[in-house]
């Protein structure tokens, strides 16, 4: 999607960041993507051996360039994580791979970035106690599924009840909003939400998905945020991260209104309270 492009190039035309600031991901190792998703599974993959059903539930035409691009998200995110654990807070302006299980591709997500640094962060002994926050209008499904039986990763998903996926898995915390949820209700309830999450989860480390098909603008979404609540919603995720002294990576995620310019500008809105919160 343009939409990768344009964010950072909005952000160096603000002066928000520089050159210096970005980063361009490797490939990811083969081994660090077994650790999370199954070797049959990604050989497949790798070889472009789905099936057609399997390519269809994925949502993509099967390629090399594809698989080459999962490989540099999951990196991408990977790598944000190491800058977060230096500075507070990183991101990966693509990212937010949700719905990939561990032998599973689906929605356009063939690898989940997040669940494989969680467990790279983990297996390396940087983290030993993660939270997933994944405020994608849809559910986390992958990710639940992933950490399904992990007591080391909880796993927060707030989304639309009624929209994709439609056969929901289970998180450690799954609030389901009804369609067309608006600022207030929506705003409560994650207030609410976050000061228990933390208290009781306790991480050392916390990934953010910070989709953007939360707006009512969203063609696909359900739900009815306004571009400032979307952006109220990002400053109580990082205000949480910073009273507790946790660092968080933040994947993009999804983004569906019919203008670009609203998803670009709620994409970089997430960017600027990170920035003001932190520096």
């Amino acid at each position: 999607m343009i939409k990768y492009e344009l964010i950072p190039e909005q952000l160096l035309y603000e002066g928000l960041i520089t050159e210096d600031n970005l980063f361009s991901p490797e490939l990811v190792d083969e081994e660090i993507i077994t650790s999370t998703h199954d070797e049959e599974y990604w050989e497949r993959l790798r070889n472009l051996r789905l099936t057609e059903k399997e390519i269809r539930r994925s949502g993509f035409p099967l390629s090399e360039k594809l698989v080459e691009r999962e490989m540099r998200i999951v990196r991408g995110t990977i790598d944000g994580c190491l800058f977060a654990l230096k500075y507070g807070v990183a991101f990966n302006v693509a990212g937010g791979t949700h719905h990939a299980g561990t032998n599973w591709a689906e929605g356009f997500c063939l690898l989940n970035d997040q669940a494989i640094a969680a467990n790279y962060l983990i297996e390396s002994k940087l983290s030993s106690r993660i939270l997933i926050i994944d405020l994608d209008v849809h559910q986390g499904n992958g990710t639940a599924q992933i950490f399904e039986h992990n007591s080391d990763v909880f796993t927060f998903s707030m989304h639309a009840e009624n929209n994709f996926p439609f056969r929901k898995e289970r998180s450690d915390w799954d609030i389901g909003l009804p369609n067309n949820t608006g600022d207030t209700e929506y705003l409560d309830v994650l207030r609410k939400s976050l000061l228990s999450l933390f208290e009781k989860v306790k991480p050392d480390f916390v990934f953010y998905l910070s989709g953007v098909d939360v707006l009512h603008t969203d063609k696909i979404g359900h739900l009815s945020l306004s571009k400032e609540a979307c952006k109220e919603r990002d400053r109580l995720i990082f205000e949480h991260c910073k009273k507790f002294k946790v660092p968080v990576q933040v994947s993009m995620g999804g983004g569906y209104s019919a203008r670009i310019s609203d998803i670009v500008e709620a994409h970089c809105n997430t960017f600027r309270v990170a920035y003001s919160t932190y520096y």
